[in-house]
Order: C-alpha cells, then sequence, then structure tokens
C-alpha cells in the first residue's frame, strides 16, 4: 500500500520530534522521552521527510545518523525551536501564584545554607505549586536539565557549551588554598611538594577537581596525593586533623563550620582562578518564575554566606562576590 502523502503545513510535532531524536539518536529513545510510541515517531519523522523532499536521517545506521541535509535543516530550526518555547511558557505560565509544579535541582553546596530558606519562601510566594527539590553533582543536575527532568538547576557552569539550555551567572567563588592549623611549613613548600604533607583532592569525576587540576598544569605543579574523595565535609576533616592540604572554595569552605577552628585559608598562589556558580534553565521553562528564584537565591547567598565570611576573611571580598 502506497505511504499516504503528507500534510501540506509544516508542523511543529515533527520539528520537535526530529530535534529529539537527533540528540538522542534513536526512536526507542525519543518515544519514551516524549510518552509516544515507536511507530508514532517514525511515522512524524517520515511525513517530515516527504514534506521537505529530502532524507533527514540515514535509515540504515544504527545509532541514528542525520544525513548532510539533515544536519543544515536542523542547524536552521534549532534557535527557532527554543524561541517558540519561551514564547509558549510566557504565554502560559500567568502570574508565579499561578505556578502549578517547579522542579529544582542544586549542587549539595546550598543545600545546608541556602535551599531550606528558598523553600519556605518559594512555597509562600507560590501557594498553587508542587515542588519538587532534587540534590546532586553538577554533572548530573546538567544531564537531568537535558533530559528535562529539571526545570531550574543552580550548579557550577560546565566548561562545554550548555546547548539549549540558559544559564545566570549568580557567584564568583574562587579557589583557596586550606592547611591545617598547625602546620608551620611554608605555602610555596606545600604546594610544591617539598613538604611530607600530602595534597588532598576532590574526585575526578567532578567538575571542580578538573578546574583544579587543569590550573595545576597550567602552572607546572605535579602534587603529590594519597586520598581522593566526593564529600567536601570529609576533606575538611581531614584537613583539620593535620592528614594533609587541600584546595577548594571559600563556598565551600563556609560549610565546613565545625572545622573551621583547625583551619587556615589561603589565597591560591600564583594566577587566581575561581568557579562560577549559575542558575540554569531549561528554555521552556517561565521567565517570571526564574526570576523569583534568581532574585531570592541571590539575596540569601549575599547574607547568609558572602557577608559573615568576608567579615571574617576580609581578603575574600576582592573575588568571592555575587556576579552582576
Amino acid at each position: 500500500m502506497p505511504r499516504q502523502s503528507a500534510p501540506r503545513n509544516l508542523s511543529l510535532k515533527w520539528l520537535e520530534l526530529l530535534q529529539i531524536c537527533a540528540q538522542k539518536g534513536s526512536l526507542q529513545a525519543a518515544a519514551k522521552e516524549t510518552g509516544l510510541t515507536v511507530s508514532t515517531v517514525s511515522h512524524h519523522l517520515r511525513n517530515l521527510e516527504d514534506h521537505l523532499g529530502v532524507e533527514l536521517f540515514n535509515h540504515s545506521r544504527r545509532p541514528m545518523v542525520l544525513t548532510p541535509k539533515g544536519k543544515a535543516f536542523l542547524r536552521n530550526i534549532d534557535d527557532a525551536l527554543q524561541l517558540i518555547r519561551i514564547a509558549k511558557a510566557e504565554a502560559s505560565a500567568g502570574s508565579v501564584s499561578e505556578a502549578s509544579h517547579l522542579r529544582l535541582g542544586t549542587i549539595e553546596d546550598f543545600d545546608s545554607d541556602i535551599i531550606p530558606e528558598l523553600a519556605v519562601y518559594l512555597s509562600s510566594s507560590m501557594p498553587a505549586c508542587n515542588f519538587m527539590y532534587h540534590t546532586d553533582s553538577s554533572h548530573s543536575i546538567i544531564e537531568m536539565l537535558r533530559d528535562r527532568q529539571l526545570d531550574l538547576g543552580i550548579s557550577t557552569t560546565p566548561s562545554e557549551r550548555l546547548r539549549d539550555l540558559q544559564d545566570r551567572s549568580l557567584l564568583s567563588d574562587p579557589f583557596v588554598i586550606i592547611l591545617p592549623k598547625a602546620n608551620e611549613a611554608p605555602l610555596s613548600d606545600i604546594v610544591k611538594g617539598r613538604t611530607k604533607l600530602p595534597f588532598l583532592r576532590f574526585s575526578s569525576n567532578l567538575y571542580i577537581a578538573r578546574q583544579i587540576e587543569a590550573q595545576l598544569r597550567r602552572i607546572g605543579i605535579s602534587a603529590s596525593h594519597r586520598f581522593e574523595c566526593s564529600n567536601n565535609q570529609t576533606l575538611m576533616s581531614m584537613v583539620s586533623a593535620g592528614a594533609g592540604w587541600t584546595i577548594t572554595t571559600p563556598l565551600l569552605y563556609s560549610r565546613a563550620k565545625r572545622f573551621q577552628a583547625d583551619l587556615r585559608m589561603h589565597p591560591f598562589p600564583g594566577k587566581s582562578f575561581a568557579r562560577t556558580l549559575a542558575l540554569v534553565t531549561t528554555p521552556d521553562c517561565s521567565r517570571s518564575v526564574v526570576e523569583l528564584v534568581e532574585d531570592k537565591t541571590r539575596s540569601l547567598i549575599s547574607n547568609r554566606i558572602i557577608a559573615p565570611l568576608c567579615a571574617e576573611i576580609p581578603w575574600l571580598a576582592d573575588s568571592f562576590k555575587l556576579i552582576e
């Protein structure tokens, strides 16, 4: 039986499914993401190809691969689809008080000082909203946003391009050296490995570890180490006990209050560097909701973290600050 001719008008659904299939690489993954059947996804893609008169995918390849014409077509519609999603979200969002659901992910750096108060504030500002809060690594937060499992996320800005996500920079969090308070060796000797005090580092799969290692390579330092950990509190505990030294940030240091009496913070020697924490959102998240979350988060970071820590360690004020 000959295939039914495609409708004359170009369908937005076809374009969205083209984009999803190109990202996921299979009809099955696209069907799972959209809640459609595999045959329905395939039917929409074929309609699009028939409408354009070209093959957009190489149908003999697995995973699915765009043809050169498919790549060119997708490149030209990517920005348009993003603008359409933003427009749809703004048109349907109404006021903040009418928002019905919000899924927010955050790195654990904020889960004790910021997120509880933010949750209370959002709950009162959005009375009709159902909330879901998730704590994870920056890498996982970004992946969940890309897979549309979250609406907003607070994370470290990754070095790679965010593609279809949008980010608003919040905080410049400079890297610093943390030593045991009882240590008497010169900082330069410790960093260059001239003492027996080992380097305690973050697990290599974390964004923060990659940034630290890249900077150490740039300045030609190869610090010996015998301990690697994904948990900042554990690192601070080890340093306070005199088991080594580490590189971390003021934000992470601020969370280790129980260990601070036995720690000393120093500026990173030589060329300074910092990580950027940002509010990352999907393009279809309401702008009014994003601005509400951003404004409150900035206020909490400034009042609960930056102000008290800079009062205690004044030299931090030039680098540990909100990004305007």
